[in-house]
């Protein structure tokens, strides 16, 4: 009970900052308030249409309880960045001289395509968790993919028609007499960036690869577990609670190892069954002498065994494979169920790993027609998620900084992070990777210029994903600010990962690779010559803005 109550907390404060910062990041991104509340409020339909249909499904089985919190953190992370991306570019084709129809239609089939292409590729990501037979996975995939689906859907059709109705209004609130003036014809910064490593590629290319990988070293020498109740403040009366029956009495009394012994337990067989499982762990350093739970009967009874160790603990969890090592009886418990649950997490993550680079990659491939694009795109997000995996452990596991950023050291990281940070990681990395490269892609179909494509592509498309990643920074950053270490460690690292995505990766290593690879970005064998046209880019009678 105390454990949800704080989370509870801890997510309603983490929700409640990444709104206000948000708020403040689109006001500063596009200079009106108006355009600024236009996201927001559409990411908040994304989520009360997966709030509906959620509880539509859970009508058919049980759902966790933070499947809400689920909705409500992808809701505003990807809800408000297809918006801000659709938006962006209808703003800037009214900038042009577009008519106000032409350009909504302009914007939704270039910006539009690359909202429903993103938002397939951090379904396909999401989908992994679906296949790991645990509750809370599905529950959290079913959450994320129903609020991501809602949010493509509200961006290609409610914000079309609220465009068409609002028009040039989206501009009213103008903050420009607040904001800092345009330096004339002067390169921005992400230009000047993209400039300096486009002159050195390789060389930028692989130092910074090699920091990144340099980075991720940690995750392998990582554990794997759960903090469990002595991570909670002491100020919560089931901390104080086991705090005192830790030093007065044997913290094994709070959850045992339970056997099941099925039949009479005072038969021949039983009782040698009992013996041979007290023989078997007695002198043992953690387990105690099993004891016949009371109430057995005729009909059976439950063998219960102390376990002197914290229930979510590596000691304890090592104690229970012992005791399941020396019986062929099930054993349960509290600690049973922690175990199995490490040991699901830990298997499936290869599968997991396999399953979504595979669907990410024929996604790209049908979405910009090269074998280039995608493996690129592979290798570069596993970087930056190989590289937040490898700052959590450091931080939160190995507690360098923990205390700058106000978070616990905990020996372990929560058995279930990997899994749910390398899916909603993965995804979030493809949502940028996609409008990036539409951009490019878009530039390169009219000019066949890839210096100026890549220029062109990461220069108009740098105050947006800066904008929208700072906002998904935000909404973390809030999850991470809260008490429970689950919290912490899932806040910290998806914002770090996101941050790296949106600065290091497409600012130094995409402009560096493309310039290496040049004309083979966009190479398709003629085997698959046969894949669709689907066009993410848009069609190329459209205009490119600025021309």
């Amino acid at each position: 009970v105390d454990t949800n109550k704080v989370a509870e907390e801890d997510l309603k404060t983490g929700e409640g900052i990444g709104i206000l910062i948000g708020l403040v990041i689109l006001a500063l991104v596009f200079g009106a308030l108006v355009s600024a509340l236009l996201p927001v409020g559409l990411a908040i339909v994304a989520i009360i249409v997966a709030l509906a249909l959620t509880a539509l499904i859970g009508q058919f089985g049980q759902l966790s309880f933070f499947v809400t919190n689920m909705i409500t953190m992808m809701g505003l992370a990807v809800g408000i960045d297809y918006v801000l991306f659709i938006v962006s570019r209808f703003r800037e084709e009214r900038a042009a001289g577009v008519e106000k129809i032409e350009a909504i239609s302009r914007a939704s089939d270039t910006a539009g395509r690359a909202v429903i292409f993103s938002g397939l590729t951090v379904v396909v990501a999401l989908i992994g968790m679906i296949i790991v037979p645990s509750s809370i996975f599905l529950s959290l995939g079913v959450g994320a993919i129903l609020v991501v689906l809602a949010a493509v859907a509200a961006s290609t059709t409610l914000l079309p028609a609220m465009l068409s109705l609002l028009g040039d209004k989206i501009e009213k609130g103008s903050l420009s007499r607040l904001l800092p003036k345009p330096r004339g014809d002067r390169p921005s910064f992400w230009v000047r960036v993209v400039d300096a490593v486009m002159r050195r590629p390789v060389t930028s290319f692989l130092v910074t690869a090699a920091v990144l990988a340099a980075a991720s070293i940690p995750y392998f020498s990582s554990n794997v577990g759960a903090s469990g109740i002595s991570t909670l403040s002491k100020d919560l009366e089931s901390r104080q609670a086991y705090d005192i029956l830790g030093s007065e009495f044997k913290v094994a009394g709070i959850s045992p190892a339970v056997i099941p012994i099925v039949g009479d337990p005072t038969s021949t067989a039983n009782e040698a069954t009992i013996a041979d499982i007290t023989a078997q762990v007695s002198g043992d350093p953690v387990l105690g002498t099993p004891v016949l739970a009371p109430g057995a009967s005729a009909r059976g009874g439950v063998l219960t065994v102390p376990v002197n160790a914290e229930s979510t603990s590596n000691t304890a969890a090592d104690a229970v494979r012992r005791l399941r090592a020396v019986t062929d009886i099930p054993v349960g418990g509290l600690v049973a169920q922690n175990v199995d649950f490490f040991d699901i997490s830990s298997q499936y993550l290869p599968i997991l790993i396999t399953i979504v680079l595979g669907l990410s990659f024929l996604i790209l491939l049908l979405a910009f027609r090269s074998i280039v694009v995608p493996l690129l795109a592979i290798v570069l997000n596993l970087l930056s998620v190989g590289a937040a995996f490898g700052l959590l452990t450091l931080v939160t596991q190995k507690g360098y900084g923990a205390g700058f950023f106000g978070f616990q050291k905990t020996p372990v990281m929560e058995a279930w992070l990997p899994l749910f940070l390398f899916s909603v990681l993965f995804g979030l990395s493809m949502d940028y990777h996609v409008f990036l490269l539409s951009r490019i892609k878009e530039r390169f179909d009219r000019t066949g210029d890839n210096v100026d494509s890549i220029r062109f592509g990461i220069g108009s498309s740098a105050r947006l994903i800066t904008g929208a990643a700072l906002i998904m920074v935000a909404v973390f950053g809030g999850f991470a600010a809260g008490n429970l270490v689950m919290f912490q460690q899932m806040g910290f690292g998806l914002g770090v990962a996101v941050l790296i995505d949106a600065t290091i990766v497409r600012g130094i290593l995409v402009p560096a690779a493309m310039k290496v690879i040049d004309k083979y970005n966009w190479y398709l064998p003629k085997g698959l010559s046969w894949l669709p046209h689907l066009s993410i880019e848009g069609p190329r009678r459209a205009q490119t803005v600025g021309e």
